[in-house]
This record gives C-alpha cells, sequence and structure tokens, in this order.
C-alpha cells in the first residue's frame, strides 16, 4: 500500500510527496504536527496539514531570511526570531560570531521538542549558549521590549491560526518599538501567487510601511512550497538592503547553498505583477 501526503493550496491544486514513514503525529493545545519521511525530499514538518519545511529545500528559505540583514549590517549581536521553532534561521544566525545573543520565541514548545528529535539538520544549534529560549505568543513578548534588538525576524507560519496575530499592525508597532536605532526587521511576507493569501501579503506590507522608513519586499524559489514562490519583508530604519558590502560578506568565508551576493541584490528586482500587488509601498 502506497501513503502519499497531499497539500491542497486551493481548490484546484494539490502537492503531493510520496511518503516512506510517519516519525511523528502530534495535537498540541496550539495545532497538529506531523513529521513524514519521503525518498525524495527527505524529511518534512508539516503543520496543520501544510508543508513547513523539507530537509531538501529548507536551506533555502532560512538562509535568504538571515543572510541578507546580516549582510546589510554585519554589526548584528541582539537578535529576536519570532516562530521558528523549528530552529533553522538560529543554525544559520550561529555562523555569525558577531551575534552575542539570540531569544527564540515559540509559542508551541512540542515543535521545538519534535524537531530536536526528528529534525536534527535545522535544530542542531538550539542549545547554543547564545540562545535563549521561550515559549510564549509572541505579540505578547515584544510589547514588553524596547530598544533592545539590532534584528527581529518574523519567522512565522501563515496568517490564520497561531501565527495570526504576526500580521496585525499591534505585533508591527510593537517590533518597531523593540529595535534599536540600527534596526532591521525581516518578515515571512506570503506567497504572490496563491490568491488567499494575497490579502495577508499585502496587509503585512502596509504595516511595515506605516513604521518602517526603509521597506523593501524580496524573493527567492523554493520546490515544495505552493508555486514554489517566497516573499520575504526586509524593513529597516535606516538600512538600504541593496546598500551592503558585499565584498565585506564575502570574506567571511561562510559556505551557502543558496544565498550569494549576487543572488542578494537579484531578489530585490521583482516582476512587475508583485509590484502591482504592492501598490508601490516599497521604499
Amino acid at each position: 500500500m502506497e501513503l502519499w501526503y497531499t497539500e491542497e493550496p486551493s481548490e484546484n491544486t494539490r502537492f503531493s510527496v510520496r511518503v516512506n514513514r510517519q516519525l511523528c503525529s502530534v495535537q498540541t493545545p496550539f495545532q497538529r504536527i506531523d513529521i513524514l519521511e519521503s525518498g525524495e525530499v527527505g524529511r518534512f514538518l508539516t503543520l496543520d496539514g501544510q508543508i513547513m519545511l523539507t530537509e531538501k529545500d529548507e536551506f533555502i528559505y532560512h538562509e535568504m531570511m538571515v543572510h541578507v540583514p546580516m549582510a546589510v549590517n554585519p554589526g548584528i549581536q541582539n537578535v529576536l526570531v519570532i516562530g521558528g521553532g523549528d530552529g533553522g534561521s538560529v543554525r544559520e544566525l550561529t555562523r555569525y560570531g558577531g551575534v552575542k545573543h539570540i531569544d527564540l520565541v515559540e509559542i508551541d514548545k512540542m515543535v521545538v521538542d519534535a524537531c530536536r528529535e526528528y529534525l536534527p539538520q535545522t535544530a542542531c544549534k538550539l542549545d547554543d549558549p547564545r540562545v535563549t529560549l521561550h515559549f510564549e505568543e509572541g505579540l505578547r513578548f515584544v510589547r514588553t521590549e524596547e530598544n533592545a534588538y539590532d534584528l527581529i525576524l518574523v519567522d512565522s507560519t501563515d496568517s490564520f491560526g497561531p501565527g495570526e496575530e504576526l500580521f496585525t499592525k499591534e505585533f508591527y508597532g510593537n517590533c518597531y518599538k523593540a529595535l534599536t536605532e540600527n534596526g532591521i526587521l525581516v518578515n515571512q511576507h506570503e506567497n504572490p501567487y496563491h490568491e488567499k493569501y494575497v490579502h495577508s501579503m499585502k496587509s503585512a506590507n502596509q504595516h511595515l510601511t506605516d513604521f518602517f522608513p526603509v521597506c523593501r519586499t524580496y524573493l527567492a524559489h523554493a520546490p515544495t512550497y505552493p508555486f514554489e514562490h517566497l516573499l520575504f519583508g526586509f524593513a529597516s530604519k535606516k538600512y538600504d538592503p541593496l546598500d551592503f558590502d558585499a565584498a565585506g560578506w564575502n570574506r567571511l568565508g561562510l559556505r551557502t547553498k543558496y544565498y550569494n551576493t549576487d543572488i542578494h541584490t537579484g531578489s530585490f528586482a521583482l516582476p512587475n505583477d508583485i509590484r502591482e500587488l504592492l501598490a508601490g509601498n516599497d521604499r
């Protein structure tokens, strides 16, 4: 008997992966967590039936979320990661010796526990001494912070369920307050070719422009996400993401699978249809 995992991004589309075995399945107070194993994409994590990452291409998302802001401001020392319980963003951050402290705020402890056990590829640096784990709501945590972080990564799930509060104007206002005067925020910006997510994408983009003087959107491609497109929002109090020291980042000698300084520059060149959806909000 064959076992297949099937995700339905819309009522007219499906994405399926042949599953060799199920490693973990648990219903928490927040969501259902499943970790499955496939010969094609390796192990993969789903939350409430939607793929969050696969071993085969998770590096694309995590490298683009982390290395873009780190290349723009190599002096980043204190970082807040909201969501990201799989540990992939933390893994990439710990590659920088100048990063002194990382707070990871994840609402669901079982995500972290499951990834520690079954996805060590992403969770391997959660025990780094610079990392502190907080199991609580991201909005509640960031409300109490002021002038505390050089970088905030909103490594969230989609704009419904446990991640819904991370797409609100209140949340982004509090993130602005929590950042230092040199602060940068990067968020998961949803999918521009997925009708049910377009509203969330435009809303998140608008919230960034409500608070930050510099707002840009950038694009990456990952095969196992719906329609293969990933958008990220870059917001800063002072830094233009295209004004960065590419040679300086290259001298660090970090080995990456997807990110490089040419990709960095090119990722901000958006197709016309995405520009139209964002209606000129980027600045």
